[in-house]
């Protein structure tokens, strides 16, 4: 049976008997994924079908928990939408704020160190409570929760690759149709001609260059200031769409011709809508994929400039 060490106990292996050290390190990896999978196993915890089940049909509706950031709250929802048909129950999301990001210092974030703040919250919540599967979005304070959605951001899941859409589908024991669109919001149809594209400050994909799309009529950016300030030293062109909300943002992407993002949040508002649109991939991180209709995704600049003259047509300067 394995047993832990103490500190001063490693140090000693480690100088006394490398071998040894290495077999325990192992070891130890082995332990902690055991024990972090009977954590996430418990029998408290609803990650089945069936637990989920019993306890809808014992409450009559269900609460959930996300702390965000808010592009994972997005991706959550499709696993939220597959809970929901599954269970036929009301299901409310709470949004527990001012969280610690774990985020790496030098990938700037426009809220700093926490994932979501009461502003970002009320961005979403216009969006969120206009979904048909959702029954009603708040600030998480004390309420009773049935689903911790951020159980995915325990360990046991590599959060630097795959698909971030699947995380919480892997912690409640659902698949969800990620090939469907899981938003739906009016269209601004006033931007049917437009570009809309969305670049942040992390995930840059450092081999590509933007500036072949100064040929192309009708950008728009969405996106925070300084994001525009940076885009717009290679298209000077390129017009900002300042938001009031998330809903906003996502009517202006689902009425574009289409949407060129890097791994931010509009473009899982885009992904979401499954609009047309183009993913600017990064190499060290590679963890949001398009699937269904209309999606594309690229390493290399002569795709990229392959599939932004495809979707535009022969509309250029």
């Amino acid at each position: 049976m394995f047993k832990k060490r103490n500190k001063l106990s490693k140090l000693w292996l480690k100088y006394t008997d490398k071998p040894a050290y290495t077999t325990y390190k192992w070891d130890l990896a082995n332990y902690n994924d055991v024990q972090q999978t009977n954590f996430l196993l418990g029998s408290k915890k609803l990650n089945s079908i069936d637990k989920i089940k019993a306890v809808a049909d014992n409450t009559g509706k269900l609460n959930l928990m996300h702390s965000g950031n808010a592009g994972d709250i997005i991706y959550a929802l499709p696993s939220i939408k597959k809970i929901y048909e599954i269970t036929g129950v009301p299901i409310n999301l709470y949004l527990k704020l001012n969280q610690l990001s774990k985020i790496e210092a030098f990938r700037s974030h426009p809220l700093g160190n926490v994932m979501l703040n009461q502003k970002m919250a009320e961005m979403l919540f216009p969006l969120i409570r206009s979904q048909e599967y959702i029954a009603g979005v708040e600030v998480y304070t004390n309420q009773v929760i049935d689903i911790d959605l951020d159980y995915f951001r325990s360990g046991f899941i590599p959060m630097n690759t795959g698909n971030i859409a699947r995380w919480c589908g892997y912690i409640t024991g659902v698949s969800p149709d990620l090939w469907k669109k899981w938003l739906n919001v009016q269209a601004d149809q006033s931007y049917s001609e437009s570009i809309v594209i969305a670049r942040s400050g992390r995930y840059h994909n450092e081999t590509i260059d933007y500036s072949f799309i100064n040929q192309y009529n009708n950008l728009k950016f969405i996106g925070v200031k300084s994001e525009y300030d940076d885009i717009k030293r290679c298209l000077p062109k390129i017009e900002w769409i300042e938001i009031e909300n998330f809903m906003q943002m996502a009517q202006t992407i689902a009425g574009c011709k289409f949407f060129i993002g890097n791994q931010s949040f509009p473009y899982a508002i885009a992904e979401a809508l499954k609009v047309p649109r183009i993913l600017e991939v990064a190499f060290d991180v590679i963890n949001v994929v398009p699937e269904g209709e209309n999606g594309h995704d690229f390493f290399l600049q002569d795709h990229f400039e392959w599939l932004v003259k495809s979707l535009n047509g022969s509309n250029v300067n």
